[in-house]
């Protein structure tokens, strides 16, 4: 199969990812979410940077093309997204922030069509809907009571801006990096994400007195840093350079799918609404992805045949 290592590599990256949701739901306990998020993104910044220098090195010729795009990705794809995504829990529930990144595919399909004139075919359009319905499924339990009772609020609108910015995150990078890898690339951006969250941090939370804080929370901290943020942001922009931004982002909806196995391994239940919806993001991701193919309506290819 083509591109299989990328495929694996994006599941690895929705593994990571929802296993962060639990992770970071603890590490609050003991962090600020800004104070988390800079230590989270400086370790990782600094492991990117080692892993760059020890395997590429520093191209003066790609800094001096791209330093630019590295700023803007660094502070929309990296600072933008996470601060507005933390903030925007404090006014909304974490319901209506899963549901509204369950929207990234179709943003970053929009985008990918605006920025980049790239086609939206068929299968992609049949597999972020049921991506998406497989999602809504996941995160509301099939509950038609928690669905009539979503309501939009300031927090909503605050995520969904955190949203745009990921969507742009992996656009931008494919329309404006020259000479990039993906390696290169997760780096530069990640660091001046991580100052910016780091600057961040001190002008929103209290100090912290590290003393107090178990080294469960630190080794959640670490396991965010290293392969939340390293391998993962690493992996996605690697989607993005070989599959497209539209494909890659339906990867995103296998996200709550990996919390939702995760919560029921450490004790907490699930619907029979939950696996349906489960079975329709894996459904979606397979379609878009071109795994599972779409028949042709033999009537209309007879039609087109007779015209001929």
């Amino acid at each position: 199969m083509k591109h299989l290592n990328v495929y694996l590599m994006l599941i690895g990256f929705s593994i990571f990812t929802g296993a962060t949701f639990n992770l970071a739901k603890y590490t609050i306990g003991y962090f600020s979410p800004s104070s988390a998020a800079a230590l989270r993104f400086g370790l990782a910044a600094v492991t990117m940077l080692i892993i760059l220098i020890c395997s590429e090195g520093i191209k003066k010729s790609q800094l001096k093309k791209n330093w630019v795009s590295y700023i803007i990705l660094g502070i929309v794809g990296i600072f933008g997204f996470n601060a507005l995504f933390f903030v925007g829990l404090k006014y909304t529930s974490p319901v209506n922030g899963a549901l509204i990144m369950g929207l990234n595919p179709l943003l970053t399909t929009i985008f990918a069509r605006m920025i980049l004139k790239d086609q939206i075919t068929k299968k992609q359009v049949i597999g972020i809907f049921f991506a998406f319905i497989g999602a809504l499924l996941v995160i509301t339990k099939g509950s038609i009571q928690t669905i009539e009772t979503l309501s939009i609020s300031g927090g909503d609108l605050i995520i969904l801006a955190g949203n745009v910015c990921w969507a742009l995150y992996g656009v931008l990078g494919r329309r404006f990096v020259k000479d990039g890898t993906p390696l290169s690339t997760t780096t530069y951006t990640m660091i001046i994400g991580a100052v910016s969250l780091i600057v961040f941090s001190f002008i929103t939370s209290n100090p912290i007195s590290f003393s107090n804080i178990p080294i469960r929370a630190w080794g959640a901290i670490a396991f965010m840093a290293f392969f939340t943020s390293v391998l993962g942001y690493l992996w996605w922009n690697r989607g993005m350079k070989e599959i497209g931004a539209s494909k890659t982002s339906l990867f995103f909806n296998l996200v709550p799918v990996v919390t939702m196995i995760i919560s029921y391994v450490i004790g907490t239940p699930i619907t029979v609404f939950q696996i349906i919806g489960a079975v329709l993001v894996i459904l979606g991701v397979l379609t878009a992805s071109g795994v599972i193919s779409i028949p042709k309506n033999k009537y209309s290819n007879e039609k087109h045949s007779v015209v001929k």
